[in-house]
């Protein structure tokens, strides 16, 4: 697996912590350029650093998905740094937690702003550098992208929306070698779920599950390299999201029970 991302040139948004910071180290061990993004610029340049330290190869570039333009130049510092984009993956994402009832409609805005446009901006500026590539398009989507996840209304949808989004790239690339993946972690343990967020619009600022029985960002970041090294369409990592996938196809309102129940079971749910 090291060995098809050994030479790479590998671009990661959201890559200043969580699962965006656990596939910049990883894969930079395993001998891939990697190109940064994230809002927070002094990370980037501190993980850079400290990736080059090790003797890896690390680019960054400030970038807020939600602006096209910070997106082209992500990318055009990808191209300037180490002259082209074999793999482009669009991590960049927030999530939320409450009811559609009592939710202000600027939250869904902002969730369809980063997660879906974010990747639409990356995937604009690099598709031609992947085309000639033929290269990899990941998007890192969710549980939540395959069933609508009660008291996530925002985060269901963009994921959807992604989903749709790089199902359409894929089936327009079929002539131009291009790999297109959908990955889709369970719960994973990262600050995605401490900034989720609330019906407002503020951060929820804490989780409601516990954090140890989930997977970490380390292990998704393996499970999407191995994905991309066997160039996966659908990248599901935990039984939960398998059977989730499996059993829609067959009993979709069975989905919707199960899913109402586990999530009406969290500490503090929304649900009343």
């Amino acid at each position: 697996m090291s060995n098809k991302l050994n030479g790479k040139t590998v671009v990661i948004t959201g890559a200043s912590s969580g699962i965006g910071a656990a596939m910049a180290r990883e894969y930079a061990a395993m001998g891939a350029k990697v190109v940064l993004g994230a809002r927070q610029g002094d990370k980037l340049q501190q993980m850079c650093h400290e990736i080059e330290s090790k003797g890896g190869k690390a680019a960054w570039s400030e970038c807020d998905v939600t602006k096209a333009e910070d997106c082209q130049r992500l990318i055009q510092t990808a191209v300037d740094s180490f002259g082209g984009i074999d793999v482009l993956i669009c991590n960049a994402g927030i999530s939320m937690r409450a009811l559609f009832d009592d939710l202000d409609l600027s939250v869904l805005h902002r969730l369809m702003d980063v997660n879906f446009w974010g990747t639409v901006y990356c995937t604009k500026y690099a598709l031609p550098y992947l085309q000639q590539s033929k290269g990899s398009l990941v998007g890192i989507s969710s549980v939540a992208g395959i069933h609508g996840l009660p008291g996530r209304t925002g985060y269901s949808a963009s994921k959807f929306a992604m989903t749709g989004f790089l199902e359409t790239i894929r089936i327009e690339n079929l002539k131009k070698g291009l790999h297109v993946m959908v990955a889709c972690p369970g719960f994973t343990a990262s600050n995605v779920r401490l900034s989720a967020l609330t019906a407002d619009g503020s951060q929820q600022g804490s989780t409601p599950r516990e954090e140890g029985k989930m997977m970490t960002a380390e292990q998704v970041a393996h499970i999407v390299a191995r994905g991309i090294a066997r160039r996966k369409r659908l990248c599901l990592m935990e039984a939960e999201g398998r059977a989730t996938h499996f059993v829609k196809k067959f009993a979709p309102a069975l989905v919707d029970k199960i899913f109402y129940w586990v999530m009406s079971k969290e500490p503090d749910s929304p649900f009343k």
